[in-house]
């Protein structure tokens, strides 16, 4: 139990860390372009693994802990000790950052909150002057269901090396949704990445951390990759299930 809540814990910090932390480069040091940052997401959510497996399965992510719930390939008893350090991994990311950072932080504004939470439409996107929150729920959804199917359908594959190929196939995966979707919201697809560093920020004096879009922040950014996650989890299962079917069964 508690060496899942350990392996969660440092596995999301370093998700966090470097995701995040190439967002606060791009914003306060050195602009970065879409694709270095999606880059470095998919470099970091690959590390994260990395780090997390020798202790727990390397979820980092409890939309991605509940589609495995639901495909039954983590117990129940491990759920809320994953859940648990995946939060505590993200706020604890999110404080380092913060501490890295805030010489370099002149204005608590909508900008520099980026950083920590997402938000739609993605404020540094300046030719995108409005996406409803419905959108901005489906295509957090969608890339969350892309996401857990394909990490689904990796895991499922035979290497010799499984465990150094599999994070980086995932990793690879990540970088291109993120690519894709980020233009409009951020890309988040995990609830604890936005959350723990949202909380974080409005800590810290971001007043708009949960108050921009009303409760966009929850039903785009936690609400939309859980409903994600579910889905792909399920339909996968039911996919499984048929193909153990018998004939005419």
């Amino acid at each position: 139990m508690f060496k899942g809540f350990l392996g969660e814990l440092i596995g999301t910090f370093v998700l966090v860390f470097i995701g995040c932390g190439s967002v606060g480069y791009s914003l306060f040091i050195s602009p970065l372009d879409l694709w270095q940052i999606a880059l470095i997401w998919g470099v970091g959510v690959t590390l994260a693994i990395w780090s997390a497996l020798p202790f727990s399965h390397a979820h980092l992510n409890p939309a991605v802990s509940i589609g495995f719930l639901i495909s039954r390939t983590l117990k129940r008893r491990e759920f809320l000790p994953y859940l648990t350090g995946q939060f505590a991994g993200a706020m604890l990311a999110a404080v380092v950052l913060y501490l890295i950072f805030i010489g370099n932080i002149e204005n608590l504004d909508l900008n520099s909150a980026m950083m920590f939470g997402e938000y739609y439409p993605n404020p540094g996107n300046a030719s995108l002057h409005e996406l409803s929150t419905f959108s901005a729920f489906s295509l957090e959804c969608l890339g969350t269901f892309a996401l857990m199917f394909g990490i689904l359908k990796i895991i499922k594959m035979k290497f010799e090396k499984a465990k150094l190929i599999h994070p980086l196939l995932i990793g690879l995966l990540l970088s291109i949704l993120i690519f894709c979707i980020a233009p409009y919201t951020q890309a988040g697809f995990n609830p604890a990445r936005d959350f723990g560093p949202r909380l974080i920020s409005y800590l810290a004096g971001w007043d708009m951390a949960f108050s921009y879009n009303g409760l966009g922040w929850f039903n785009v950014y936690v609400f939309g990759p859980i409903l994600g996650a579910v889905m792909a989890a399920s339909f996968d299962r039911k996919s499984n299930l048929k193909k153990m079917m018998p004939v005419g069964g």
